[in-house]
């Protein structure tokens, strides 16, 4: 919707997500989510890395140089609420992977759809049972996502002037009317 609405007013918009935003990443979200064996968790880590690598070298970079504005879902804030709090990897190794995977490279603005676990666990159970196909992060404990949805409230503290919270408890107009007014007034700064 949002890409909507820009590519409306003209500008150039690229959409991606992670993983899953190149061939390569594709094949690495189909391996990681799909796969039915158990991932360590430094194995997820790096794959998620990996992922990110070729994302920023083939897909965003490219794209920036040539102008455009980057819609990506997830980035490496997803890393640091994941596999960092979520997983329990210390801080500096999860920085030390981003840094890596990234060449440094942070986006202007940051998006965190806030909701409550319980309704994204209510969600989440509603996509499968409407016949949306299970994957690994969709059966994580509810103590789980606390931790992950915790240290993306941490992000956002330390970095309020890059990251923005949207309640995401609502109807999806009510939470797009929230998006709108925010790219809005980071696009007119």
């Amino acid at each position: 919707m949002l890409a909507g609405d820009l590519c409306l007013r003209g500008l150039n918009v690229l959409t991606t997500r992670e993983p899953g935003g190149t061939p390569l990443g594709k094949q690495l979200r189909a391996a990681f989510l799909e796969t039915e064996e158990n991932v360590s968790p430094l194995a997820e880590l790096l794959l998620f890395a990996a992922d990110r690598a070729q994302h920023v070298e083939l897909l965003i970079k490219p794209a920036l140089k040539e102008g455009r504005i980057v819609i990506s879902d997830r980035f490496a804030d997803a890393t640091y609420a994941y596999q960092g709090a979520g997983r329990g990897f210390p801080g500096e190794t999860v920085k030390e992977v981003i840094r890596l995977a990234t060449g440094g490279l942070k986006p202007d603005l940051t998006l965190f759809f806030d909701l409550t676990v319980e309704n994204a666990i209510r969600r989440t159970a509603s996509r499968i049972e409407s016949g949306e196909q299970k994957n690994r992060m969709d059966v994580e404990t509810a103590e789980f996502y606390a931790r992950v949805r915790a240290a993306y409230i941490e992000i956002s503290r330390t970095e309020p002037d890059r990251f923005r919270i949207v309640d995401a408890n609502g109807a999806v107009e009510d939470i797009h009317a929230q998006v709108t007014r925010i790219v809005n007034e980071f696009l007119e700064d």
